[in-house]
Order: structure tokens, then C-alpha cells, then sequence
């Protein structure tokens, strides 16, 4: 509904008296001075652009709530309205004097271009007030900028920019990329014979009677009940105020006058079923003139925006402050070129921007949310891509050379023929090696897919090229496993190999330095000690990183930095979701070795309950009477080291002294020195014990191929990548091999996720599937930074998104990898990246 132009003075007017009496909402011949202004906002002026019909009904609501404020809000609300009131008014003259040929001059803001403090001096001969006038001029631009503070907004303030900044919310930019966590659709309109429970719905309906009162329960209650009716039935809905100011036997008849009998109101919540018949709970209300008329509300009948809050700042205030930001996006600059945005069928920015937060429709908010999710995908592997870019142009020393006679004696002395998996990313690594930049590849493999013959090749490569090489894993454990299976080769090989770790004697790993720095050892494996300081390469040319996502940033750097560009293999026996590797190692060339060797059996899996305790122990006396070995699994609680202590040692003496009293039983957790972890691990790997109670620490690094049992203890408490680790350390000889799920848990959640460890031995598929229940960053073992901080985009529900703006950033990098034909895209991913990857970047 629309009306003429307004009389700006008669407002104005009533604004500064309203502020002269001390804002008690003054009671005029015919309305409060709130009813006034809620009426006069409630139709939109003739000429007012469409961009400023959300403002305009704002302040309705705003004025209807008047008799509810505080002094100081009731202050704000007049101050900011008189701004916006003055502001709307200069736009007029200036649209009035450009329509009269642009030489209207000072007349042509005409009688009414009076400022805020002039307006009130008219009405109450003081002082114009400065502070007044400064607002008043900020508010002269039709759009607040983009790295304009909040507390400059006329319609925000300093008390309520405060507020807001608990929510990191500084500027215009802020808000306007403060994206809603979620949406409330209103947007469906229905007669009340269609409502039904648990719907979020409007409708349109006659008031047949109103009644406002205060609880008899609560004294502090205020109730307000409406009958409403349409032409196929009728509904009662309340609305609750609590609080003493409701209690006003005034207030309630002010807001009983809102809902005459007969008006029509526009009512919207979600459907609740009560023992009196359906209601809307908690609904919004709006009164029309008409039955047809349009609803203009910022909620009723729209798909309303529901952001993150936090204490102290109320889901009214954001969208407030979003609603006086979003003219801004009007004038946003798209990076991405039409041309782009055309082919792959993304919105245009300030559209997006605009019904991320309001949209028209349902379909229309998903175009928009499709279009800023491409967009945090899309700067992500640029980003990435970039750097890939970068370090392509970097020279390395170590150009190996082809093949040679030291890989052709290795592949003699093999036991076992490399499956075709093997040998295709062999190929690669070798490719890699003979170019003149520094290799960066991860390989990917399940447990027990031969990813540590696949490293050796490469580093007997660089050593047949004359250069050193680094393997470095995470554990004590399993850098002693390594080093073990590499000197088994290197010893057939007539080639030296060192282990270094924090249990090395001093004369030992003075030794090894001096060997390191002539050039004396061709290969060190260990752990961490590797990068320390006295820790000197001759000539590195190859960094062997086992479980990279294990290690920081920084240790890795560390290692490069022992050598000139060296050329850096990554490996990890967690498989790795497409997206999340995408995501995380966008940077990096990948192989997978996606083939197990032949003749491995499938592991049998089973989910057991507590009640089935004593088919498991059958088993494992079973196996153990044929010989075999067993493992049984506690999960490592990360609270309290000493509760995992104890429920270990408890454990491996009640199976020691009560349960299998006539086998060996041994002990391993992630507590014991060195020394005891070795003992405990020699006597398994020796058959001196039958079965090891250990922690996680077992997850990686034993390698007993006579085991062929595994009982996982409290098995709900992993995740999924993390179980089929575990259930890798058996199945590793040529014997039927069992994992044993033992869960106490009858969440169906809970027994959901372990069936898929009994459906599929696929790494990949189980990484997946981890990812979907639990989330990306616990998948890789860790909750770790190294995961980007996505708004929007989901890894797990967003994957088609994710592969198109990978595609889309490989052709832009690879028609231009400086951006610099693209300069607002080049700023776009300057900011974005950084703030994204949250200043931590995994590779």
C-alpha cells in the first residue's frame, strides 16, 4: 500500500517535540506518538525506491514497540529516525534539482532541506546540536562503504556497534559476509484448514475477537490472544510478553487497538498441536489493510534469516544491522568475470549477497548459497594452485638420473612381484625426480597396500644419483619398524642405514652426524631428531615424510631446509576423502595406491555386544591353540592419560590372571619408556606372548604378520579411518584373519557407524563415510587447524561445488597465474586466503 509524499516537516516536527517532552510518547488529538509513526511507516510513500521499503517497514515494527523501550532506545530510535527521515528528504531534492536540468543550487533542496538541528529549533528555539548535524551528513550518501566502521551507521550507533563487534563484526563487510547459519521459510502461505503440526507457515485471516491480560499465574504475564477466521475455518494464537511494563492496564489496551475486529492480520510461526487444537507457536504479526495486500514485514511471509548469536546480542539486532548494511551490496564489485560466472551458472555477487540474507524464495536462496560456496572453494584452490605454481618455478640441485643398476638389484632381491598400483606411482615418483623442480607428491595407500616399498625406490634412486636421503615418521615405533624392513634391503644391498630418535645414545648419534655430514650414510630414518640442529646433510636430495598430517608445518620446513630444494615424498596409511584431500592438499601432486597385493584375505568383521564377550574369547583360544596371535585394543582417552593407564593395566591382569591364565599376556601403552615398549613389542613379534593389551599406540608400526586377531575394545569411541587402522595391523600373512568390535553403546548412531566397518574393507570408501558422521577435521586423527574454516561450504554435502571451482581455478591459473589480468580477483584472493586457511596452512 502506497501514499503520497510525506510532509518531511510535520515529522520532523513531531520528533523534536517528541524529544523536547523527554521521549514519554506523547498522546496527540487523534494517535500516540508511536501509533502515529507506526501508522505512517506502515504505507510506503509513492516515490520511495524499492531498496528502502525494508528500512521503511523496519521502522514500523520499531514504532510499534515503542511503548516497550527504554529511555535510551526510545532516544536512539528518534535520533536515528530523524537522520533517515533527513537523508531520504536530500535524495529528493537532488533528484528533484538533477530532473530540472542540475542548476537547481542551494534553492534546490527548496524549503525543506533544513538539517536535523534547525528542524528542532523551530519547534524548541535551542541550540542546533552538532553531534545531530555530523550523523546527518554521514547519512547523506545513499550506501554506507564497505570498510565503513558500524558505529558510524546512523542506524547502529556506538552502544549497538559494541554489541555486535562480540560477534567479530567491525564494519560493513562484516555484515554483509556474515552469512545466516540457517532460514526459516515463512514464505508458504496456507488457509487454516491446510495447517498441519510441525509446519512453518503463514496466513492471512480476519481478527474475530482480541483480548489482552495479564496472567493470573504470573502477575509479570502479559497475554495476548486472537481469534482469527477465513473462509474454511478458525484458529486461536497467543503471544507472550514478560516483563512489568506489559502489565500496564494502557499498554494492553494500545495493543488491543492494534487488532480490531474485522482487520486482517497476516500471521506466521510454526504449527503446534495443543489439547485445545492447532496454534502458531510464538507467531509474527502484521495488520493489512486488505486481504490481498502485499505483506511487506522482514519475516512474515518471507524465508527469514536465523544468524549465530551470542550473549547480549539478540537475533533483532543482527538482522538490523544486516538490513542497513545490504544497500551496500548494490554496489559490490564482482571478481569473477561474466564470462566465468556464465559457465558454471553462479549468480552474480550482489545478488548473492542480497538473499543469502532475504530471499525471495526458497530456490532463490539456493542459487545464492551455490554461488558464495563457490566462491570459498573457488579462492581455496586458487590459492593453492598458485602456490603450486609458485614452487614449479623453483630449481632444485638434485636432478636424479634414469634408472640404474642399484633399483635393478633391488627388484631382484624382492620376494614379491609389485602390483600394478605400485608401479604406476613408482613412474610417477620417477618422472618427478628427473625434472629440475623439487618433487612434492603424497601417496596415498591403505594399510598393507606397500606404500614403504614405493619410498625406497625413491630414495635408492637419489642415492644412486649421488645425494642423501631423510625418512622421518611420527613415532618412535614406527620409525624402528621402518628401519628394520630398510636395513632387511640395504643390507643385501651393501648400503648403510641409521636410526635416529630421542632414545639414541649420545656416542651413537655423534656418530651418525659426522657420518651424515661427509656423506659417509646415505640414508637416516627417525623421528623428530631429525631436524634438530647438529642434525647435517652432505647432500640431501630426498625428504621421506611418513604420516605427514602428524607432523606441523614447521617440522617439515625444518627438514626441507637440511638440504637445497631437496625433492619431498609424503605418504599416509589414512585414506583421505577426496574433497578433504582436495581441500587440504590442493598443493600437492597425489598418487594413490589403490591395490592391496595379492593374496591378502578379506578380514572378517563382526560387531559384538558385551553379552557375546565369551564367543570372542572362543576365538581367540581357538586361533592362539593354532598358534596365531591375538591383540586386544582399549581407546585412548584423551581427558586423562592415567584413566587409559589404569583401564590398560586393569585389563591385560584380568585377562592375564582370570580369563587366559594359560597364555602369555603383554602389556603396551603410550606411557611406557623405550625400552618397555620395545620388550613388549619383541615379545609379541617373537611369539613369547600370545596377547598384547595395548593402546592405540599399536595403531601403527607393529607389523606381526602371525596375528590374526583383533579385539577392539569400547569400539564406538573411534572413528571410523582410526578402526580400520587398527584392524590393519592383522590380516598381514596368509591366514584368516578376524577384527572383533566389542560396543556397549545401543545408540543407533552409534551401531550405524560400526556396520560400515563390516560392510567394507575399502579405505576409501570408510574415510568417506567418517567424514560424514564425524566431520572432516576428525577424520585426519585430530581436530587440526589445517582444515580450512569454511562459512558456508560443506566438504561432505558441497563435493559437485568443490570439483567445479577446482576446474574453474586450474584454467584461470592456467591462463594467467598472477592474476594479473584479473586485479579484482588478485585483491579478492589476498584477503580470502589467509582468512580462510586462518593463517595455518596443513602442507
Amino acid at each position: 500500500m502506497t501514499i503520497d509524499k510525506p510532509d518531511w516537516i510535520r515529522l520532523q516536527k513531531a520528533l523534536a517535540i517528541e524529544e523536547e517532552q523527554g521521549f514519554t510518547d506523547l498522546v496527540g488529538r487523534q494517535y500516540r506518538f508511536s501509533e502515529f509513526f507506526t501508522l505512517t511507516f506502515g504505507k510506503f510513500p509513492n516515490d520511495l525506491p524499492s531498496y528502502e521499503r525494508r528500512r521503511w517497514q523496519q521502522l514500523a515494527t520499531q514504532f510499534s514497540n515503542y511503548p516497550n523501550l527504554g529511555l535510551e532506545d526510545r532516544k536512539n530510535l528518534v535520533l536515528e529516525t530523524s537522520n533517515y527521515l533527513y537523508q531520504l528528504e536530500q535524495q529528493e531534492g537532488e533528484a528533484g534539482t538533477r530532473k530540472q536540468g542540475g542548476h537547481g543550487g542551494q534553492g534546490g533542496q527548496g524549503g525543506q532541506g533544513r538539517n536535523i538541528a534547525s528542524l528542532s529549533s523551530a519547534a524548541k528555539s535551542k541550540k542546533p546540536n552538532p553531534k545531530s548535524q555530523i550523523v546527518a551528513e554521514v547519512s547523506r550518501t545513499l550506501a554506507p562503504k564497505l570498510d565503513q566502521k558500524l558505529k558510524d551507521l546512523p542506524e547502529i550507533g556506538l552502544r549497538k556497534a559494541e554489541k555486535l563487534a562480540r560477534l567479530s563484526l567491525y564494519t560493513v563487510r562484516d555484515l554483509l559476509f556474515y552469512y545466516p547459519r540457517d532460514h526459516i521459510d515463512y514464505a508458504r502461505q496456507v488457509s487454516i484448514s491446510e495447517l498441519e503440526a510441525g509446519e512453518t507457515v503463514t496466513i492471512v485471516a480476519a481478527v474475530k475477537s482480541c483480548n489482552c491480560r495479564t496472567s493470573q499465574k504470573n502477575q509479570k504475564l502479559t497475554i495476548l490472544e486472537l481469534l482469527l477466521r477465513d473462509d474454511t475455518g478458525k484458529i486461536k494464537i497467543s503471544r507472550f510478553f514478560a516483563g512489568t511494563r506489559f502489565t500496564s492496564r494502557a499498554w494492553q489496551e494500545s495493543l488491543k487497538r492494534r487488532y480490531p475486529v474485522g482487520s486482517i492480520v497476516a500471521a506466521c510461526g510454526l504449527v503446534k498441536g495443543t489439547k485445545y487444537g492447532l496454534t502458531l507457536e510464538d507467531p509474527e504479526l502484521e495488520v493489512l489493510a486488505n486481504p490481498g495486500d502485499t505483506i511487506e514485514s522482514l519475516t512474515i511471509g518471507r524465508v527469514v534469516p536465523v544468524y549465530a548469536l551470542t550473549e547480549g546480542v539478540g537475533a533483532d539486532l543482527v538482522r538490523q544491522a544486516i538490513i542497513a548494511a545490504l544497500p551496500t551490496a548494490a554496489h559490490l564489485k564482482d571478481p569473477l568475470p561474466s564470462g566465468l560466472r556464465g559457465k558454471y551458472g553462479l549468480m552474480e555477487l550482489k545478488d548473492a549477497i542480497a538473499n543469502i540474507h532475504y530471499p525471495s524464495d526458497s530456490d532463490t536462496l539456493q542459487h545464492a548459497r551455490r554461488r558464495l560456496v563457490f566462491d570459498e572453494f573457488f579462492y581455496l584452490q586458487l590459492g593453492l594452485l598458485q602456490r603450486q605454481h609458485q614452487a614449479k618455478q623453483i630449481q632444485t640441485s638434485a636432478v636424479l638420473a634414469p634408472r640404474g643398476q642399484l633399483l635393478d638389484k633391488f627388484y631382484e632381491i624382492l620376494p614379491f612381484k609389485l602390483t600394478n598400483a605400485q608401479q604406476r606411482v613408482i613412474n610417477d615418483i620417477l618422472n618427478d625426480l628427473q625434472k629440475p623442480v623439487p618433487m612434492n607428491r603424497l601417496v596415498q595407500g591403505d594399510v598393507g597396500s606397500g606404500k614403504t616399498v614405493v619410498a625406497v625406490v625413491a630414495i635408492l634412486a637419489a642415492i644412486e644419483s649421488g645425494y642423501q636421503a631423510a625418512f622421518m615418521a611420527p613415532t618412535e615405533v614406527l620409525a624402528e619398524q621402518h628401519y628394520r624392513k630398510l636395513v632387511s634391503w640395504f643390507n643385501l644391498l651393501y648400503l648403510p642405514v641409521e636410526l635416529l630418535t630421542g632414545s639414541t645414545k649420545t656416542a651413537k648419534r655423534r656418530q651418525i652426524h659426522a657420518q651424515l655430514e661427509t656423506g659417509e650414510l646415505p640414508l637416516l630414518v627417525g623421528t623428530h631428531a631429525l631436524i634438530q640442529n647438529p642434525v647435517n646433510f652432505h647432500r640431501l636430495g630426498l625428504v621421506v615424510i611418513d604420516e605427514q598430517h602428524r607432523f606441523g608445518v614447521e617440522q617439515r620446513a625444518k627438514l626441507q631446509q637440511k638440504g637445497e630444494q631437496p625433492h619431498v615424498l609424503t605418504m599416509t596409511a589414512t585414506p583421505i576423502p577426496r574433497t578433504l584431500a582436495l581441500t587440504i592438499h590442493g598443493d600437492l601432486d597425489v598418487s594413490q595406491i589403490d591395490e592391496l597385493p595379492p593374496g591378502r584375505q578379506k578380514i572378517q568383521t563382526t560387531v559384538l555386544t558385551s553379552q557375546q564377550r565369551p564367543q570372542a574369547y572362543d576365538l581367540m583360544r581357538r586361533e592362539i591353540a593354532q598358534g596365531r596371535q591375538v591383540y586386544v585394543v582399549l581407546p585412548l582417552v584423551e581427558e586423562s592419560e592415567k584413566l587409559d593407564l589404569r583401564s590398560a593395566t586393569e585389563e591385560h591382569q584380568k585377562l592375564k590372571e582370570s580369563v587366559f591364565p594359560d597364555f602369555q599376556v603383554g602389556l603396551l601403552h603410550g606411557r611406557m619408556s623405550s625400552a618397555e615398549k620395545d620388550e613388549a613389542i619383541n615379545k609379541f613379534r617373537d611369539n613369547e606372548t600370545q596377547i598384547l593389551v595395548s593402546t592405540t599406540v599399536v595403531e601403527v608400526g607393529v607389523d606381526v604378520p602371525n596375528a590374526t586377531v583383533m579385539l577392539i575394545e569400547n569400539a564406538e569411541r573411534f572413528g571410523l579411518s582410526q578402526l580400520h587402522q587398527l584392524r590393519g595391523r592383522v590380516g598381514r600373512g596368509a591366514a584368516q584373519s578376524y577384527c572383533l568390535l566389542m560396543s556397549s553403546s545401543r545408540s543407533p548412531d552409534a551401531q550405524q557407524r560400526l556396520k560400515v566397518l563390516e560392510q567394507s574393507q575399502d579405505g576409501f570408501f570408510i574415510s568417506e563415510m567418517d567424514m560424514r558422521f564425524r566431520g572432516p577435521g576428525e577424520v585426519l586423527g585430530t581436530r587440526q587447524s589445517g582444515v580450512p574454516d569454511f562459512t558456508l561450504a560443506s566438504l561432505v554435502e558441497d563435493e559437485e561445488v568443490l570439483m567445479l571451482a577446482r576446474q574453474a581455478a586450474e584454467k584461470v591459473i592456467e591462463i594467467d597465474a598472477a592474476l594479473e589480468r584479473w586485479y579484482l580477483m588478485k585483491e579478492e584472493l589476498k584477503y580470502r586466503y589467509e582468512r580462510l586457511m586462518g593463517g595455518a596452512i596443513l602442507t
